[in-house]
């Protein structure tokens, strides 16, 4: 097996996703970009999407890390449009979507033309959340997009299979196709319910920190596999597992949650950088599938296609964000008043992305009966050509249709003060506990190491209070900001000392490694809220 393409394809995503991250445009968009471009220059292997690679492989660990750094309390809080679009607007969507290619494609079947709007209802999870990170959304605006994108996928799944079975011959009738939805999502959310709890114990039962990370790895995979093995959405279990382990995440040990942050973090950046490029590269082969369908008249059905995906959303968000609050009280006193530049926001926030191609990739080459699958090199068109048009229209104008509309940003003073706050509540009992263990003589200290423990937690106190104050005028910082500049100075300082007495042989190597390692735990201490 030859890795080089992998690797090159590995290394020129995360380089341009790298370079991208300092200019105004959205990282996906200039990875796709780059993807259309490479597709075409001499030498570039081709690189076919694998659905069998994408789906088992690299969807789980992307619903993984986006479950986890979500909140459960708040998708909770905000279930109703949450689910109205990863249920109920997929299935719409599924259902217009296809009905209206069936009219504008002539001898296009209903059933391949409901395959194709399965494989084009879903926004995708990876586009959704990298966007509204870039963009710092309002907190509900940013809950309901991840939440939709993190069950949506689901939904589109089961619709496809559904269709798919009817589009080749294998039969599908109403109540078959509830009833393997049915299975499908309930069987998921069974299968995360069952997994949550054992996992969560065995990764708090684990006493070394590169065992409980190796398991974290793991996760996604086994819920995901699970699942599927009993004909359930691998999706859904792998989400549930997810924020019930992320709304946990405390009761695991800090060394475990620092290497697991770090390791997460460097695995959902491959991979997003990776898949976005993936779209691009898919050009040459979605073009020469095209066959007897003319180029003009492809661009015709993607146009007519794009358009509709566009407005179905806003046909769905619209009524589905006021009637709920016109018909019922309870929906009035429980979410918080909206006024139209959120649905306006959401509605235009519908990027698709690499599970579509992965979904469209998967249509067989031939029926049950032997006849090849009736236009499967149009719905790759098609499919390819709403994911362009999405990540890129929409994409592109995102951040200025925001600013146009001049949504309320989040409020950075509120949420430094609660931060503040919670601090000195948490203070004020860490110092009564040290008061209650120093009482005890079998825990009596020096002086200055007391001392010491007072400052680090006085230090602790002030520091998020100090944020809301004044700055330096000379440097512009705040007391804060100089202090951690300071300390970060003194640490190189100590770095350099003990890397030459390495060099000199007056420590070996083991040693030099164990004194640098508790030198970046306390620079990691002082400096995690800078890498956020």
């Amino acid at each position: 097996m030859d890795v080089l393409p992998l690797v090159a394809l590995i290394a020129g995503s995360a380089a341009i996703a790298g370079l991208a991250r300092r200019s105004p445009v959205p990282v996906p968009l200039l990875l796709v970009a780059a993807g259309l471009i490479c597709a075409y220059l001499p030498g570039v292997p081709d690189y076919t999407l694998d659905p069998h690679i994408v789906l088992p492989l690299v969807l789980p660990p992307l619903l993984h890390k986006a479950a986890v750094d979500s909140s459960y309390l708040d998708l909770k809080a905000n279930l109703r449009p949450v689910a109205l679009l990863s249920v109920g607007y997929v299935l719409f969507a599924t259902l217009v979507v296809g009905y209206l290619a069936f009219l504008l494609v002539p001898d296009l079947p209903l059933t391949a033309a409901l395959v194709l709007g399965a494989v084009i209802a879903p926004p995708d999870a990876v586009a959704a959340t990298a966007i509204a990170r870039r963009l710092g959304l309002p907190n509900r605006i940013t809950t309901i997009l991840q939440g939709e994108s993190l069950v949506n996928d689901a939904t589109a799944i089961t619709a496809f299979k559904v269709a798919l079975a009817a589009a080749v011959g294998e039969g599908a009738s109403w109540a078959g196709g509830i009833g393997e939805f049915a299975l499908a999502s309930l069987g998921g959310i069974a299968v995360g319910l069952l997994l949550m709890v054992p996992l969560h114990w065995l990764r708090t039962h684990l006493k070394e920190a590169l065992l409980q990370n190796t398991l974290s790895l793991l996760i996604p995979f086994v819920a995901y596999a699970a699942a599927e093995h009993v004909g359930a959405s691998g999706v859904l279990a792998v989400v549930v597992v997810a924020l019930y382990l992320g709304h946990r995440s405390w009761q695991v040990d800090f060394e475990t949650r620092l290497q697991e942050d770090a390791v997460w973090r460097m695995i959902a950046f491959i991979l997003e950088s990776a898949v976005f490029a993936l779209i691009g590269l898919q050009l040459p082969y979605v073009l020469d599938g095209l066959g007897a369908y003319g180029v003009g008249e492809s661009l015709w059905y993607a146009f007519a296609v794009f358009v509709c995906v566009v407005v179905v959303r806003y046909v769905w968000v619209f009524p589905g964000t006021y009637l709920p609050r016109l018909f019922s009280s309870r929906v009035r006193e429980r979410e918080p008043d909206t006024d139209w530049k959120s649905p306006v926001i959401v509605g235009w926030a519908g990027m698709r992305g690499v599970v579509s191609m992965a979904i469209a990739f998967s249509i067989p080459l031939t029926t049950a009966d032997g006849e090849a699958f009736p236009a499967r090199n149009l719905v790759l068109f098609l499919t390819f050509t709403t994911v362009i048009g999405t990540l890129v229209v929409q994409g592109l104008t995102l951040p200025l249709l925001i600013r146009k509309l001049k949504l309320p940003q989040r409020d950075t003073y509120a949420e430094t003060l609660a931060e503040a706050q919670a601090q000195n509540e948490a203070s004020q009992a860490a110092d009564r506990r040290l008061d209650e263990l120093l009482d005890d003589s079998a825990n009596a200290l020096p002086q200055p190491l007391e001392e010491r423990l007072r400052m680090v937690l006085e230090r602790r106190r002030n520091s998020v209070w100090e944020r809301l104050g004044g700055v330096n005028e000379a440097t512009g910082e705040s007391a804060d900001d100089t202090y951690r500049r300071l300390a970060r100075q003194m640490i190189g300082a100590e770095r350099e000392v003990f890397v030459q007495l390495r060099d000199e042989r007056r420590i070996d190597d083991e040693m030099m490694r164990t004194l640098l390692r508790r030198l970046d735990l306390e620079e990691a201490a002082a400096f995690r809220e800078e890498a956020e």
